[in-house]
């Protein structure tokens, strides 16, 4: 596999090296759909390619029955209906080769580790390929780190010595003893949908590397479903505990709000002490085996002081930690002086945080990787440029007329689809040429696809496409998530994004693609009325003043101070979220790096 060579207007090299990329010279249908692809455990080239299955070097008695298989497959499963709980069991073979000449592109920069097998997981290094080169590298600090904290995994992770011994003294109540193995874990809880649960994640996981903890993953069997491991030689996901376990472990989902265990709790009940001089102290003689931390939406002020340097040595001394969130945290960690200094030195641009841990993190699984692959060959491959809309409606009762104007204006003031490469629209060199287009929509509904389509497809010489329409999210169901997967990785290979303000399915996708989005403002789901905190005098979007997701719930509290601030004049790089008024996100000091 070549390297690609694409940066802004590449995308005729972007074209041909990913056509080098596929894995046979199979033309994949225009029509097939992401559902489709999601559907065939076995994938194989169109009838009329009939005589490239011939030549593929395996026993006639193999292709037979792989044939069989698949149509058998095809023709009686699928993912077409929404109501589909269905999941793939199975890798798919394409007959392709690992690449020959691997580049430190493929592995980011030295972001990722080369002690996985290729076919194991195939996005880890294919990622780069249907992403622009990027001239914003990962800084050896943060490389050194992340090597260090893979050898924590696989020394204290799932499996080892150390593991099942703190686990039984978890489930014993033994408590803290003098023969520590050094082995200290923080449990992530996965909670609400996927664009949450991966900034969830991301923060988690950061928080581990800052406090030298081993992160596992409470997210079942869906997790592994959607992404490879991220660390060799161990697993990242919490293994379940018995149905008649008593361990704190198999009661995760049930911390949600409030549990004499949590942080907020135990400053409020007594169970910490604080002193006059702000001191605080375990009011037991020794710390509790494990603590829960509430830094969800809607946490209080003393969740909040998670963010304080003294709540911090404090929470170093508990072997285990269970985090519930569904924000990401991050800048409220750079606002944290314990971290900061550390935080700098891994990341000297500030922007690049989920960039990076994104990266290193998130890697869909073979047959997710394989539907993303086929759906861009198939509707987004052969163009310049390609404009990713996502739509995110969060208020029921607010008007879809008036949500479609909203993106319409967008798309027209920016001219984004005007048919001549802009500097608005991501890249331009002042100069204007006709050049080709795609658009690709993902909305959970598929009646502003039909509009869009009606607007600009007889237009755009790319065509609009929509993956997928789910009607509604629904939490904990493995297959909706896999396609919601897909489509985000599918607006991360665009290259210029509108999204939809308050949305973390956006955030992710203009984190991994190192993007800043046009955001529309959108009213929050917990608003009382659609037209709350939207004002009518607003322009339909703004550009992001950062790649980085948006904190949503910040802690305002400055515990060296003891008192409350304005977040937005603290850092030179803490701003406020164009979406969100009272959110924080992390920009370069310097604008216009991206």
């Amino acid at each position: 596999m070549d390297k690609l060579q694409a940066g802004s207007g590449g995308g005729k090299a972007r074209v041909a090296a990913a056509k080098q990329h596929r894995s046979s010279s199979a033309a994949v249908p225009a029509e097939m759909r992401l559902e489709a692809a999601l559907t065939r455990r076995w994938w194989w080239p169109p009838l009329r390619n009939r005589a490239t299955v011939r030549t593929m070097a395996l026993p006639a008695l193999f292709v037979v029955a792989a044939v069989a298989a698949a149509a058998a497959f095809v023709l009686t499963a699928g993912w077409g209906s929404s109501s589909s709980n269905d999941m793939p069991t199975s890798s798919f073979f394409d007959g392709s080769e690992p690449p020959l000449n691997i580049t430190d592109e493929h592995f980011l920069d030295g972001l990722l580790s080369a002690d996985f097998r290729y076919m194991s997981c195939r996005s880890r290094y294919e990622f780069a390929v249907y992403h622009k080169t990027s001239s914003h590298k990962p800084s050896p600090y943060l490389i050194a780190n992340l090597r260090k904290h893979e050898a924590l995994q696989k020394r204290c992770g799932p499996g080892t010595a150390a593991h099942k011994k703190a686990v039984r003294r978890l489930d014993s109540g033994e408590g803290v003893v003098d023969d520590d193995d050094g082995c200290r874990y923080l449990v992530y809880i996965s909670y609400r949908g996927l664009g949450n649960r991966m900034l969830g994640i991301t923060s988690a996981f950061l928080y581990a590397v800052l406090t030298e903890r081993v992160l596992l993953v409470d997210g079942g069997k869906d997790t592994g479903a959607l992404f490879c491991e991220p660390f060799p030689g161990t697993t990242w996901l919490l293994p379940q505990a018995g149905w008649f376990s008593f361990s704190p472990l198999s009661r995760l989902q049930g911390y949600e709000g409030g549990s004499k265990e949590n942080l907020g709790d135990m400053l409020q009940s007594g169970g910490i002490t604080v002193s006059a001089d702000g001191n605080v102290s375990w009011s037991a003689p020794r710390p509790p085996l494990y603590l829960y931390l509430h830094l969800s939406g809607s946490y209080g002020f003393h969740d909040k002081l998670f963010f304080c340097d003294a709540h911090q040595r404090l929470l170093g001394e508990v072997p285990w930690l269970f985090m519930w969130t569904d924000n990401y945290i991050v800048p409220g960690l750079f606002l944290t002086p314990a971290f900061s200094d550390e935080l700098e030195a891994m990341f000297p641009e500030k922007e690049s945080v989920f960039y990076h841990l994104g990266r290193y993190l998130f890697h869909p699984t073979n047959r997710v990787w394989h539907a993303i692959k086929s759906y861009y060959h198939a509707n987004l491959a052969d163009v310049d440029q390609r404009v990713g809309v996502q739509i995110r409606v969060f208020q029921k009762k607010q008007p879809p007329r008036f949500v479609l104007e909203q993106i319409l204006s967008c798309l027209r003031d920016v001219k984004l689809l005007s048919g001549t490469k802009t500097d608005a629209a991501g890249g331009g060199n002042g100069t204007s040429s006709s050049f080709s287009r795609a658009v690709l929509v993902t909305s959970l509904s598929s009646w502003y696809y039909d509009r869009i389509r009606d607007e600009y497809g007889g237009r755009i010489s790319g065509g609009v496409h929509q993956p997928s329409h789910e009607g509604r999210q629904r939490w904990r169901d493995a297959a909706h998530d896999m396609r919601a997967l897909s489509e985000i990785y599918l607006l991360s290979m665009c290259d210029v994004l509108v999204t939809s303000g308050y949305s973390t399915f956006g955030y992710v996708a203009q984190g991994l693609a190192g993007l800043r989005p046009w955001v529309m403002p959108r009213a929050p789901m917990w608003a009382a009325d659609w037209r709350e905190e939207l004002d009518p005098r607003d322009m339909p979007c703004r550009r992001a003043d950062s790649v980085e997701p948006c904190f949503h719930a910040p802690s305002a509290y400055r515990c060296a101070a003891g008192r409350d601030v304005d977040l937005g004049k603290v850092s030179p790089y803490i701003r406020r979220c164009v979406d969100v008024k009272y959110g924080i996100n992390l920009v370069n000091e310097s604008s216009g790096q991206w």
